[in-house]
């Protein structure tokens, strides 16, 4: 869900948490005291000590900036923001897909994929032709947002990438980074339901 693209961050930057997991149907049903308290109504939270964040793509940022990336300069920051953003407006339509239409509507959905992923695959050929990341010469939170929404689209469609040579050889060399790596084959992601599993 909107949680795992802070596991990929955190994982990645080699930092470790502790995680507590919550039933979908107690959450509905209001069998869960932490509902009571989240601000939005909504999960992930994040704590730290007596610091509390909601929402996926402010805890996003705020790691970020504790990681160092988030930006080197304001025009950096600025376009990793966009992308964010428009990773955002992806899952978006994914999860109204998913939640709602996976049934009826598919079909529609891959056909029209291709104009949802060009705009990632135009950016990532305006940084080094494509041989790095969404900005500049490290990896953003942008990048953990946007590696989420291709192995879930990966999962249901595996050939979704044949059209764009640079977002599959950019997902595929972020899998690789050692500790995402490690991370991905873990039976702790590998369990959770709705999560594209990796060998």
């Amino acid at each position: 869900g909107r949680a795992e693209p802070i596991r990929l961050l955190l994982a990645d930057q080699g930092a470790s948490w502790t995680e507590k997991e919550v039933q979908i149907g107690d959450w509905f049903a209001g069998k869960c005291e932490l509902k009571k308290t989240a601000v939005f109504g909504q999960l992930p939270k994040f704590q730290r000590a007596d610091f509390v964040l909601y929402q996926s793509n402010a805890i996003l940022r705020y790691l970020g900036h504790e990681y160092g990336i988030a930006g080197s300069t304001k025009e950096e920051s600025a376009v990793i923001d966009m992308v964010n953003d428009g990773v955002e407006d992806l899952r978006q339509k994914f999860s109204r897909f998913i939640f709602m239409e996976f049934e009826t509507g598919k079909e529609k959905y891959l056909q029209d994929l291709p104009n949802q992923l060009s705009p990632f695959e135009r950016i990532l050929s305006n940084n080094a032709n494509g041989t790095k990341f969404v900005v500049g010469d490290k990896i953003s939170f942008a990048d953990y947002n946007l590696l989420d929404m291709v192995h879930c689209h990966l999962d249901l469609d595996p050939k979704c990438l044949a059209s764009f040579p640079l977002l599959s050889a950019y997902s595929q060399r972020l899998d690789k980074r050692p500790k995402l790596s490690e991370y991905l084959k873990s039976e702790a992601r590998n369990k959770r339901p709705i999560t594209p599993k990796h060998k």
